[in-house]
């Protein structure tokens, strides 16, 4: 199953910079001019988890395989950009295809890299982004909501319904405020994501501050940290450059001492990866044998047969059980055998839900 986050901001913020050290590569060309980036770059990082190296030396597997988020480099966005300005248009339908929006908000004063409103200011700058991705998916919203009153007018319940629900966001999206403030229950959202908009994805704020305050962040980035925690959005401080910096050097013990001179634990991008795998509301299971040892990604509150068909489909069409032990016992117990016979291990049903850090062991029969 894959899950990806869309890196969007205005042009110079230092988009491509990061993602370039989110995927170790050079793939997006980050230059000090605007729309240097056209075509949306991708790649997929793996996510950091310590507890798949303990469970592959556990079981003694052959290999070690991370589960993976996938990022998206979006051009750069701008003032009328809902009405084409800067290929606008273009830039809007990459976004509508991801799973959730890291926002990339400058935080730095000085340097000779271009701002294109003149000067530093990252709510401004989020405003301007945030408005044309609202007018967009109004635009878009008000098309639909035409042809969803006619179906509504000839007695279908369903456009009926999907038609009180567009209603209700395009009251939010009138008022000036995302779609994703309309709230709701867990059903309601489901089908405000079946809109597919914009302004309801989740959203991560990186805020990329100077070197000097890449430990600590500064007035911008408290700011921006502000507005994330009144929005219920996440919020992460990082420096590009830093990040750019740590990629090129050759080793982990090397990196180590390098963060560390910066006043820095681990990486941003480290944090960026958790904090995107959090956003989109992820656990991680993992299956080891002495060939591998694995981790899956799925949505909390996933069954143990949709785990299973990330695997293969054919676990899941032929689910009989989970044969299940918890992280902790895996680890206590020395490995599965331990867990067997210390009595750790469950066979779970069809409406188990899997819990973060799960080892699991499917049986099916196809």
């Amino acid at each position: 199953m894959g899950f990806n986050c869309g890196i969007v901001g205005l042009p110079n913020v230092g988009k491509s910079t990061l993602f370039n050290a989110l995927t170790s590569t050079a793939a997006a060309e980050a230059e000090n001019y605007p729309f240097c980036t056209v075509e949306p770059n991708t790649g997929r990082v793996a996510v950091p988890d310590p507890r798949l190296d303990e469970l592959a030396r556990l079981a003694g597997s052959a290999r070690v395989l991370p589960t993976q988020l996938e990022f998206v480099d979006i051009a750069g966005l701008v003032r009328g950009a809902s009405k084409g300005e800067g290929l606008g248009n273009q830039f809007l339908g990459h976004i509508r295809e991801v799973d959730a929006i890291v926002h990339v908000l400058r935080c730095f004063a000085g340097g000779d890299v271009t701002h294109v409103e003149g000067d530093v200011n990252p709510l401004r700058d989020r405003d301007t982004v945030e408005t044309e991705l609202m007018l967009a998916d109004l635009e878009s919203l008000e098309k639909r909501a035409e042809a969803a009153t006619k179906k509504a007018r000839s007695g279908n319940k369903e456009a009926k319904d999907e038609l009180d629900l567009m209603t209700g966001v395009l009251e939010v999206l009138r008022d000036g405020k995302p779609a994703r403030s309309l709230g709701g229950t867990s059903e309601e959202l489901q089908a405000l994501a079946r809109l597919q908009l914009i302004t309801s994805k989740p959203v991560l704020y990186v805020c990329n501050v100077d070197e000097d305050a890449a430990a600590a962040g500064n007035g911008f980035s408290a700011r921006v940290a502000d507005r994330a925690t009144k929005e219920n959005a996440g919020c992460v401080v990082i420096s590009a450059s830093i990040e750019a910096e740590v990629v090129g050097l050759g080793d982990e013990v090397e990196r180590a001492e390098y963060l560390a001179s910066m006043g820095l634990g681990k990486t941003g991008l480290a944090r960026i990866i958790h904090a995107g795998y959090a956003l989109l509301d992820l656990i991680t299971f993992f299956t080891a044998t002495s060939k591998e040892a694995r981790a899956w990604t799925v949505r909390r509150g996933t069954l143990a047969p949709g785990a299973a068909g990330v695997i293969h489909t054919d676990f899941e069409k032929g689910f009989i059980c989970a044969e299940t032990i918890s992280y902790t016992d895996y680890v206590a117990c020395g490995g599965e055998q331990g867990a067997r016979d210390a009595g750790k291990m469950r066979q779970e049903g069809k409406e188990y839900v899997v819990i973060d850090g799960d080892v699991i062991l499917f049986r099916f029969n196809v």
